[in-house]
């Protein structure tokens, strides 16, 4: 009898006249397992089971699901129910009922019987693996999450009507099952939006000999605000001759670029095996818990001819900096161009990247925005714009996008205004505004210029290059709204109220006035206000960190300039 087999056994018990496992989730994802496993034929034909799972006692893991026909009715935890029942119609067949005791006698009996394989590679059609886990939707935070939503594997096929080729989701892991009516067409479009993203070339998509593997990301936005990333590898697959290229694409809420590359990296490499073992390893992805800012996770994983590997996924320790890196901006612009996109950014202005390559659009316009931390774009915020969508930059409200180099004509015809259109080939500003260089206070831009043309050339990793250029404009936050927290009042009940005329003329600076009177018009900045009013504490975050430093550097200043007086 195998582990699962073992585990399974020890958690049932008779209990009331119906068998119980009172286990935790843990145990009940191994019935799911062990169910789904068993070959056709192993099983015989039942209609309805009376096996309830407790998991943990806890009342809204006991469920009634009503089936007929080809499927079941069980009392069973959520995870259980839509696992069953995937289970049943896989075994197509209808079934009688059977009473408990000859249930539980099915259940004794194939504890011995060997698991079934992971199914086998299949590239023509769609294949969809069943989800072995309740899936639950959790806000980003420190840790503890579920690393991703869906793998998806997005080729190219005819369209049915001429030549044209179409994106389309050929591979997909975990299916859902027994979603409720809205949470499906939620599902069905987020699916639907999906491959456009991955292929936003518009009619250049067509097979090829040859195709440059990039790594690159999109963001896609709820309607309440809320973000699901999806990071994705383009790349042609083994063979010989012109082929269709294919692109992986992880969905994910949590914002961790370089963690999700290397998992791409393990996605491609057993892909050219086999997509039978992609689906071990993303389920034991899946199950493992999303790891804390500086922690590690191992995953095992076997691979035919290879033997069992182990692979260590760590997430930086500065998590503001995780999905990020700087320089792909760098090496496209200057640090004084740098610094005037940031501040058309912090007005909230509309801002247009161009490049060739999806990588580099991506990886610039996440950069840009990571530069107004501890502040987030609420706005339209799209790192490659497919060619259906390009109607966006004649939007009048404030957007970052990102726009394929192919498209520049189409971009420049368009009706803009107000608007910062940067060429990330040739390092240049095609349109402007006019005043980018005017929106910072001159002191303060000095002080960004001059921090980021010191030690630059001695920061050598990702991590401290990103450290690097962040910290200077961090810091320019830090000097002109760190006081923030000293002009909440807070309020009988708790809620706190911002005092705005006040928190603008505590600033000495003219200029720096002048700025943030601005700057707490913005969509950015309410925001963030309205958190902090919501908390009774700042948030003990690295921006608050560096707000303490501030302070207490100013304290210490003081006696030296009194002492000099």
């Amino acid at each position: 009898m195998d582990g699962l087999g073992r585990r399974l056994r020890a958690s049932l018990r008779l209990k009331r006249g119906r068998w119980e496992a009172c286990v935790n989730g843990r145990a009940e994802r191994d019935l799911c397992e062990w169910l789904l496993l068993q070959p056709r034929g192993n099983i015989p034909v039942v209609s309805r089971t009376r096996l309830i799972i407790v998991a943990g006692g806890a009342s809204w893991t006991v469920r009634t699901c009503e089936m007929h026909s080809r499927r079941s009715a069980a009392f069973l935890g959520p995870a259980a129910v839509f696992l069953l029942n995937r289970w049943v119609h896989r075994m197509e067949t209808a079934l009688p009922y059977l009473e408990d005791s000859v249930w539980l006698g099915c259940i004794e009996s194939l504890l011995e019987t060997e698991p079934a394989g992971p199914p086998q590679d299949n590239v023509g059609e769609v294949v969809k693996e069943p989800e072995r886990a309740l899936e639950h939707y959790l806000p980003n935070f420190a840790g503890g999450q579920h690393f991703f939503e869906y793998l998806l594997v997005v080729s190219l096929k005819k369209k049915h009507s001429g030549e044209d080729y179409e994106p389309t989701i050929i591979y997909q892991f975990p299916k859902r099952e027994n979603l409720l009516r809205g949470q499906q067409e939620e599902e069905e479009r987020l699916l639907g939006a999906i491959p456009l993203f991955c292929f936003p070339d518009g009619n250049e998509r067509a097979p090829l000999t040859e195709c440059p593997r990039e790594t690159f990301s999109f963001v896609l936005t709820n309607v309440d605000g809320s973000r699901k990333i999806g990071y994705c590898r383009r790349l042609l697959p083994a063979g010989r001759g012109p082929r269709l290229p294919r692109v992986y694409c992880i969905i994910s809420c949590i914002g961790c670029f370089g963690l999700f590359s290397k998992i791409l990296d393990e996605v491609e490499k057993r892909h050219q095996i086999s997509m039978a073992i992609i689906y071990p390893f993303m389920q034991g992805l899946r199950e493992a818990t999303f790891p804390a800012p500086g922690k590690t996770v191992t995953l095992k994983s076997f691979i035919p001819d290879s033997g069992t590997e182990f692979i260590s996924l760590t997430r930086p320790l500065d998590s503001h900096l995780e999905h990020v890196d700087f320089r792909s901006l760098m090496r496209c612009l200057s640090f004084e161009q740098i610094l005037q996109i940031f501040a058309s950014a912090v007005l909230e202005r509309r801002i247009i990247f161009l490049a060739e390559g999806l990588s580099t659009l991506s990886q610039c316009i996440h950069a840009t925005a990571a530069l107004l931390y501890p502040f987030s774009w609420a706005h339209t915020y799209i790192p490659v714009v497919p060619e259906s969508l390009l109607g966006t930059v004649c939007c009048p409200t404030p957007f970052m996008v990102g726009v394929q180099m192919r498209f520049r004509q189409e971009v420049l015809d368009s009706p803009m205004e107000e608007v910062l259109l940067v060429n990330l080939c040739e390092g240049t500003f095609l349109m402007s505004v006019g005043d980018e260089k005017d929106i910072l206070p001159p002191k303060l831009q000095d002080d960004i210029l001059e921090s980021l043309g010191q030690g630059i050339k001695e920061s050598r990793t990702s991590e401290q290059i990103n450290e690097h250029v962040s910290r200077p404009f961090v810091q320019f936050f830090v000097k002109t709204v760190g006081h923030y927290a000293s002009y909440i009042k807070r309020e009988a009940n708790g809620q706190g109220r911002f005092q705005e005329r006040a928190f603008y003329k505590a600033l000495t600076s003219k200029a720096n006035r002048r700025f943030v009177k601005k700057f707490v018009k913005t969509q950015l900045f309410s925001l963030f206000i309205q958190e902090a009013e919501k908390s009774k504490n700042p948030p003990a975050d690295y921006f608050q960190k560096k707000i303490l430093e501030y302070e207490e550097q100013k304290k210490q200043k003081r006696p030296k300039e009194k002492t000099v007086k």
